[in-house]
């Protein structure tokens, strides 16, 4: 709980600094409250923060999944194609675009768990193979959806009104649902309480009856099922995907969201409010560059220094509990 409080209280403190370095003197009024400014702010939260909570399915099992900026291409890629090329209704096109993507986490899990590789190494492999097959299959083209009237547009480019000139974008609404489920998922049923059980002690929990091996391919599935989720989303933002550059390090994005929010390198500890209020941070962070430094040439240095700052807190802290733990039973 101190750790939500604490981001929280970061949260609002860069949002106030925001606020106040992004005063127009021309038109008096406060660039970052500006009802646009605020739209595609939460726009972008909830699509990146679908890749957070993707990311985090993973890291609380103690493992990693640097192949998501890629399943967000395959995502970006397939469903244009689907729509525009082959004509297969919005109603169909998009399940399957989640169920390939769900395959890739399933064949990801596979790979961990039959054969015993390490989802580094199966995931970094992926990142490189999957935007290799659709560079390929598109031909370095750009994927559009031509003429092809989806009607999938409103959930990336929608939004419910809330006040005059304001109103709440849907991707945003998406990621509250994603994370309403998850939540219930892993706080109130036991499928997910294995499940960090899973990250803290694999071995314990496998002689405790815990199904390891099926938790962990589910993980998988479940990442690469939000990742192809996130990807359509952001294909339908922007109307179009090149393969080449489409999702290119959002899993660096997902990764560090989930971190920032309090999810443990090692596993085993996390909270879905924590994963959102990260990502709300790292898309904060990356606004307040481009307002303030008018450029986003830093924005990936942040997320590095991020990534850093978060597993070197989580290791300090580690060590503080265990010398706190050891001087109470001495």
């Amino acid at each position: 709980m101190k750790k939500l409080l604490g981001i929280a209280g970061l949260l609002l403190v860069i949002a106030m600094i925001t606020t106040v370095l992004s005063y127009d003197e021309g038109s008096g009024n406060y660039t970052f409250l500006s009802a646009y400014n605020l739209e595609n702010l939460l726009r972008r939260l909830g699509m990146f923060g679908v890749l957070s909570i993707a990311a985090a399915f993973v890291i609380v099992t103690g493992g990693i999944d640097l192949s998501i900026g890629s399943v967000v291409c395959v995502a970006g890629c397939v469903l244009p194609w689907l729509l525009g090329t082959c004509g297969v209704p919005a109603w169909l096109a998009l399940p399957l675009v989640l169920l390939l993507c769900a395959t890739i986490g399933l064949w990801h899990g596979f790979l961990v768990v039959g054969l015993r590789l390490q989802p580094f190494v199966v995931t970094l492999c992926g990142l490189l193979l999957y935007r290799g097959l659709m560079r390929n299959f598109t031909g370095d083209q750009t994927m559009g959806f031509g003429d092809a009237d989806s009607g999938l547009r409103w959930l990336a480019t929608g939004k419910i009104p809330i006040t005059d000139g304001f109103g709440l974008p849907v991707p945003l609404c998406v990621l509250i649902v994603v994370a309403i489920v998850t939540g219930v998922l892993w706080q109130r049923t036991v499928w997910g309480r294995h499940l960090f059980a899973l990250g803290r002690n694999e071995e314990a929990a496998r002689f405790a009856g815990v199904p390891t091996g099926r938790l962990t391919v589910l993980a998988y599935v479940a990442c690469s099922l939000l990742a192809g989720l996130g990807g359509c989303l952001f294909v339908l933002d922007v109307n179009s995907a090149q393969a080449s550059s489409f999702g290119s390090f959002y899993e660096l994005y997902a990764i560090a969201g989930a971190v920032l929010g309090g999810v443990a390198l090692r596993g085993g500890e996390g909270f879905v409010i924590g994963v959102v209020l990260g990502a709300a941070l790292m898309q904060l962070l990356s606004n307040t560059i481009n307002l303030v430094a008018d450029s986003n040439q830093l924005e990936f240095a942040v997320v590095g220094a991020v990534i850093l700052m978060g597993a070197a807190f989580d290791e300090l802290l580690q060590r503080w509990l265990r010398f706190r733990g050891a001087r109470r039973r001495s």
